[in-house]
């Protein structure tokens, strides 16, 4: 399996607008979504199908109907049926792996070009219907399937009116330790003495970025329009950015997981996203030959997991480091920073432990502090407070925004991170083309 030496080159990337769940996607399956961001990719590309090896998807919560939703969506772009595509799950994080299986393949022969990213619906999740109710339909039509009315009757022994009418509820939870993201980033927040004032200060500066970046169209060159089911005017614009996302506003909501002591609110935290983001990789020497000009490259990337009852919101001070020891880069070295924003708490905990010297020393066993982050340097344009968090596609969205603003500012090397669910970590470092 012979490996390649020539660069990993990200050419373009392409997303739909980021939509609250529940708004105007809501008759929308990730499929289709993701059909929307591979045919504006192509299109922003001029790449032919036939010049594609593989699409790579990241998806948190399937369909079980379209369980390779990569496979779907790419067939529904109208790439050719010969193409293999997959879908991996990796909780936020999932576009990044996506995106480094992709690198993978290219560099070691498997690939030349490749359509990698992810999609995420909440607006209609796959509901369960209560636990006996499952087993009296599946006795009674796969397994013990009992002839006589006797024998089915017997099915229903030991159940309740509510188990045909109460449905299991659907749950964001860390299911090795039974709490939801939000009651983490609680927990994170009283252990590092992270104020509710930090939070939603953090949660301003995002909304008011993005807000900035729409005025100023700059985020126009990464999104497709959309034209949801049942309507004819299309969906142009993330629609989570709020005007009155300010601190006299968001200093009076209600704690949402800790009603009596908690700092974490609506306000100060991701919301439930629906939308699609991919990029095309491609090897250098592929680019040089179809003539595209990339806007970086993947200089390395690192995976990290944590324990998962205090550092699940923590993967961006684990795999920096980690990535930047590969990449024998330092802190300072890096001009543009890309970070899934979970939650305020999330992002100032960050901040907090890279520049610590004390979890420098006692979690990631070096002598002195990663580094401090300028926040005029991280995510200028807005992040997941306030564009949205489509679990499966925000991976692409980041690395697709990063690339632009290497090319805008001249800087050489950027940083993609987040934070996962079984507190996985991720860092992928960029160099400018």
């Amino acid at each position: 399996m012979p490996a390649r030496t020539d660069r990993i080159a990200i050419i373009d990337g392409c997303r739909t607008p980021f939509l609250r769940s529940g708004t105007d996607f809501i008759d929308m399956m990730a499929w289709e979504l993701g059909r929307h961001a591979v045919k504006g990719l192509i299109a922003k590309t001029g790449i032919s199908g036939k010049n594609i090896d593989h699409v790579i998807m990241g998806c948190v919560a399937t369909d079980i109907s379209t369980t390779n939703v990569a496979r779907e969506i790419m067939l529904a772009a109208g790439l050719p049926n010969s193409i293999p595509a997959h879908t991996c799950t990796v909780a936020c994080i999932s576009a990044n792996m996506a995106i480094t299986n992709a690198a993978n393949l290219i560099a070691c022969g498997q690939a030349e070009a490749i359509i990698a990213g992810g999609v995420e619906t909440f607006s209609d999740p796959d509901i369960k219907i209560s636990k006996k109710y499952r087993r009296f339909l599946l006795d009674l039509t796969m397994f013990k399937r009992p002839r006589g009315i006797m024998g089915k009757l017997k099915l229903l022994k030991g159940m309740k009116l509510t188990d045909f009418i109460v449905p299991e509820r659907p749950s964001i939870n860390e299911f090795s330790v039974q709490h939801t993201m939000g009651e983490n980033a609680e927990r994170l927040a009283k252990r590092l003495g992270i104020t509710r004032e930090e939070q939603d200060q953090y949660a301003e500066m995002s909304h008011q970025r993005a807000l900035f970046a729409w005025k100023e169209g700059i985020l126009k060159r990464e999104v497709i329009p959309v034209v949801p089911a049942g309507s004819s005017k299309p969906a142009e614009k993330d629609n989570g950015p709020r005007e009155n996302a300010v601190m006299d506003v968001l200093s009076k909501l209600k704690p949402a997981f800790d009603k009596r002591y908690g700092t974490v609110t609506a306000g100060n935290s991701s919301f439930l996203t629906d939308g699609a983001a991919v990029v095309l990789l491609m090897s250098e020497q592929k680019a040089k030959r179809l003539g595209l000009k990339p806007l970086a490259y993947i200089k390395t990337y690192a995976y990290t997991a944590q324990m998962v009852e205090t550092e699940l919101l923590l993967g961006p001070s684990f795999a920096i480091p980690k990535a930047l020891k590969k990449a024998r880069l330092t802190f300072s070295d890096i001009g543009v920073w890309e970070i899934h924003e979970a939650f305020g708490a999330q992002m100032v905990a960050n901040i907090k432990c890279l520049g610590s010297d004390k979890f420098a020393r006692e979690r990631l066993g070096l002598t002195k502090k990663v580094g401090d982050l300028d926040v005029r340097k991280l995510n200028v344009y807005g992040g997941s407070l306030s564009l949205g968090h489509p679990f499966g596609a925000t991976g692409a969205r980041l690395v697709t925004t990063c690339a632009y603003r290497l090319k805008e500012s001249g800087e050489k090397w950027g940083i993609v991170a987040g934070c996962a669910g079984g507190a996985i970590g991720n860092a992928i470092i960029l160099e400018r083309a």
